[in-house]
């Protein structure tokens, strides 16, 4: 057996402006929530918490289309076509492929998905002739349609016309082996996820914690002046701030629990690194109770 043929989609572009847009939203992440902890409990306050959660609202979904971008790939063989895009793969029996064609060549235009960016046009759209097409491309300028009988996706390798040459001649070679076709969906990582019961009550348990640490500090702050938020070497409480700076620590405690919990989706993909998610996921749990504990521990200590 032959090796694949591996193309790649142009990634140069994509790389640049979603870094750019991490580091751009993880700082205004990181000064409002500074300022939230200084302002006095009002409207300054609720504004800055909530310019805090939408600019990091987007990260997560940034950085996977970041990550999916740096390892997509289209590889082509004798007997299948695979794309592969993040924690999203379709395996094509080359059998299967009816045509392969540019964008450019056809009648109408193709509406891009709602939301794109360089690097990351994904999503599923409406042509009134060729019905649903999946977009798994980072170019929206050099889009090719391969099309099946049941699908059509457009993607966009960087070598588009030795793509075409290649799919082509394999077309016509016809396959030795045919490939069963198959669909992986990165929902379906978090579906196998919950099926497993330590996942689930990890998870729940990890949310609940989170929303009443929330809760509590939320309806702590407004009956406190001042509080510490750390202790000198010596065990003293560092110097008191104003008792809003309190809500840093739920702040922080939700924003490590969502971390973990998409690192430990990441690992749970692979069957040999799903003990490694868990222990991800319950390390969490455990952060969650230490940041519970602080909170105790600065909320009885004098000032």
């Amino acid at each position: 057996m032959t090796d694949p043929l591996v193309f790649s989609p142009p990634r140069q572009r994509g790389v640049t402006v979603q870094t750019s847009l991490i580091l751009a939203l993880a700082a205004i992440t990181a000064v409002a929530t500074w300022r939230a902890s200084l302002a006095p409990i009002g409207p300054s306050l609720a504004v800055f918490i909530l310019v805090a959660g939408l600019a990091f609202f987007p990260i997560p979904f940034l950085s996977y289309w970041l990550y999916a971008l740096t390892r997509a790939t289209y590889s082509l063989d004798r007997d299948k076509l695979v794309l592969s895009w993040g924690l999203r793969v379709e395996q094509i029996p080359v059998s299967d492929v009816e045509w392969v064609r540019p964008v450019s060549g056809l009648a109408g235009s193709i509406p891009l998905p709602a939301v794109h960016l360089p690097g990351a046009v994904l999503g599923t759209r409406r042509h009134p002739d060729l019905g649903a097409v999946e977009f798994l491309a980072s170019d929206e300028h050099a889009l090719l349609l391969v099309a099946t009988e049941k699908h059509i996706f457009a993607i966009s390798p960087e070598n588009a016309a030795g793509f075409m040459e290649n799919i082509q001649h394999t077309i016509e070679l016809g396959s030795l082996t045919p490939a069963a076709p198959q669909s992986v969906y990165p929902t379906f990582v978090v579906v196998e996820a919950w099926n497993s019961l330590l996942a689930r009550y990890l998870w729940l348990a990890g949310l609940f914690l989170n929303v009443g640490l929330l809760v509590w500090v939320s309806l702590t702050i407004p009956a406190l002046t001042r509080v510490p938020l750390g202790f000198l070497p010596g065990g003293t409480p560092g110097e008191a701030v104003p008792a809003v700076g309190l809500i840093l620590l739920p702040i922080l405690s939700i924003a490590l629990f969502a971390g973990g919990w998409l690192a430990g989706l990441f690992f749970y993909r692979r069957p040999d690194q799903q003990v490694l998610a868990q222990a991800v996921w319950a390390g969490g749990v455990f952060a969650t109770l230490l940041f519970l504990l602080a909170v105790m521990f600065l909320l009885t200590t004098p000032v």
